[in-house]
């Protein structure tokens, strides 16, 4: 809906949907849906809460986690000053309300995001806070019920952001554990790193009626495939027909069915005992007890001592240049140089084979291991032929299978990431981009076996992250992990594509900014130039920081890995951001 001009344009509203002239008052106790053609006019979050809630249940929890702006981000204004001003347009502190409450008389935990807020976008602060949300339906044995409205992880905090995804996923397991119920109600829109992680990993997934959902943005897809898109893609009931929601619920019986809901989980049988809370790690703690493994002359971008004189320090949009190489050793490079007797897997067991996902099992070291790794191609019929290491839904199921196939069989897990993202086309969101990837990220925080990552080129995004949620994550030296790409981030916060490099700078993107942020444990150096001048070398320093990362893991407990995992991922929280900040 949008308000008229003039003195009565508090009156009145205009439907967006079939321009009709509204009486807001009428249009208000119908909920914000026109009473004419349905339009569901967007929520903020207080006014979300007001309709699902009890009156009088309602109780907040604290939102306001330390202040954080860990990249000291800048575009054409400030981080900081952007926050400050959604601050004062909503009236919030950050782009989600969090609280307990009971629906119908039946208790639960609940998190509503606000779109109005930096587009409902995740961040440090805003993955705080869900995490909390959960971990109190924890301690309390309450459901939890997320209100998704969201462009998807904050561009501002970077990588930092897209961690956030994990650490609430895996609140989202430990209530799983416990058997209590998950439900995230989808609303327009929900897109990117929050479609592809709670918003779709939940127990249930409910869709209000003209909600649009989707790992990649229409404009996005359009732009990449150059295509005009099918009539009602990602709305709701294209998601419903498409398998990827439980229910479209019209907003007047969306209380009604939460109830409903909510009260036959309460039914069930008991819940099971908790899985002890976790705090989250302090500073200083690291899986394996270390620190971060940077030599001082590599944590300047420079290559060890042994290979003469020192290059100069990588501007990052040379670095970015430098990842994508067409030369750079891949997967099935790796694969071949660093690994011995590999067999390869395919398949997702649902009806696909996704070529830019390699994987199956092979022997390090006198061990046998479980190996995935995206594989682009060093030829432009290789690139195409594998869609540019760019995954659809089949590939991550096909990893989500060797993942599960790996902790079946006892074997540890090594991942290699080098990926611009995943695919974004329109196939794979028909058949649940998001989803397939909520699902790997949520998997990962449980597997019981260990799980070394390798981020050996391209870490893009949510693509990466479902092959990164691991027990130790290694980055080569001139490889780059982002939660957007230069250019993509450029194109939204920039007045155009052209600012990609001051972009690149801005989202600390490089192995060395990565190492001090707490995203990457250590660095592979490369040779003195970059991995594709000498990748035989290249393949030695990979196999040695994978044997020495590796061998620790193996004697540790399964549960205690995945105690220790799930510690890791928590500490990027917004206290842990903040504490970074105030120390710089």
């Amino acid at each position: 809906m949008t308000a008229t001009a003039g003195p009565a344009e508090q009156l009145w509203s205009r439907c967006a949907g079939c321009a009709s002239l509204l009486y807001r008052k009428r249009l208000r106790r119908n909920l914000d849906v026109c009473p004419e053609c349905g339009e569901h006019t967007r929520l903020g979050a207080p006014e979300r809460l007001r309709q699902l809630v009890d009156p009088g249940s309602l109780r907040l929890l604290p939102d306001r986690p330390s202040e954080a702006d860990p990249l000291d981000f800048v575009d054409v204004l400030p981080y900081p000053h952007r926050l400050s001003a959604a601050r004062v347009s909503t009236g919030l502190a950050e782009a989600v309300l969090c609280g307990t409450a009971t629906i119908g008389g039946q208790p639960a935990a609940l998190a509503v995001m606000d779109f109005r807020f930096l587009g409902g976008s995740l961040g440090c602060a805003v993955g705080e806070l869900i995490t909390r949300t959960a971990e109190q339906a924890l301690d309390d044995r309450l459901p939890l019920i997320l209100v998704t409205a969201s462009g998807g992880a904050r561009m501002q905090e970077g990588a930092l952001s897209l961690m956030q995804m994990a650490t609430v996923s895996q609140a989202i397991a430990a209530l799983r554990e416990a058997g209590l119920l998950t439900v995230s109600v989808l609303t327009d829109p929900t897109y990117g790193g929050v479609a592809a992680s709670f918003a779709t990993n939940t127990d249930l997934v409910l869709a209000e009626s003209g909600a649009r959902m989707g790992f990649a943005g229409p404009r996005v897809i359009r732009q990449v495939t150059g295509r005009a898109l099918p009539e009602g893609f990602q709305t709701a009931d294209f998601l419903l027909r498409h398998g990827q929601v439980d229910m479209v619920v019209q907003r007047r019986s969306l209380r009604g069915r939460l109830a409903a809901l909510l009260a036959a989980a309460r039914a069930g049988r008991p819940a099971r005992a908790p899985v002890p809370r976790q705090e989250p790690a302090r500073h200083h703690e690291r899986l394996a007890g270390a620190a971060p493994t940077v030599p001082p002359a590599e944590a300047n971008g420079a290559a060890p001592a042994d290979d003469g004189p020192t290059p100069a320090v990588r501007d990052a949009w040379d670095t970015v240049r430098t990842a994508r190489h067409p030369g750079r050793p891949t997967t099935l490079d790796y694969l071949d140089s660093v690994f011995d007797g590999f067999v390869e897997l395919h398949g997702d067991r649902l009806g696909g084979d996704c070529p830019a996902i390699v994987g199956g099992v092979a022997r390090f070291a006198g061990r046998h291991v479980m190996v995935i790794g995206h594989q682009k191609g060093h030829t432009t019929a290789d690139l195409v032929a594998r869609n540019f290491g760019m995954a659809s839904p089949a590939g991550h199921r096909k990893a989500l299978r060797l993942m599960r196939l790996a902790a079946r069989l006892g074997l540890p897990v090594v991942t290699l990431v080098d990926t611009p993202g995943a695919d974004p086309g329109i196939s794979a969101e028909e058949q649940g981009q998001a989803a397939a990837i909520a699902e790997n990220i949520l998997t990962l925080t449980v597997l019981p076996t260990p799980v070394l990552a390798v981020i050996t080129g391209e870490g893009g995004s949510g693509g990466a992250l479902a092959l990164a949620v691991a027990d130790r994550v290694l980055m080569l030296q001139h490889a780059v992990y982002s939660v957007i790409s230069p250019e993509g981030c450029a194109a939204i916060l920039w007045p155009d594509r052209s600012a990609a490099p001051q972009a690149a700078r801005a989202l600390r993107l490089t192995a060395p900014d990565l190492c001090r942020l707490g995203v990457v444990d250590e660095i592979v150096p490369e040779p003195a130039t970059a991995a594709h001048d000498d990748p035989a070398e290249t393949a030695r320093r990979l196999r040695a920081a994978l044997l020495a990362n590796l061998l620790p893991l193996l004697d540790v407990p399964p549960a205690m890995l995945v105690r220790l995992r799930r510690q890791r991922f928590r500490r990027f929280g917004a206290t842990r951001a903040g504490a970074r900040a105030g120390a710089r």
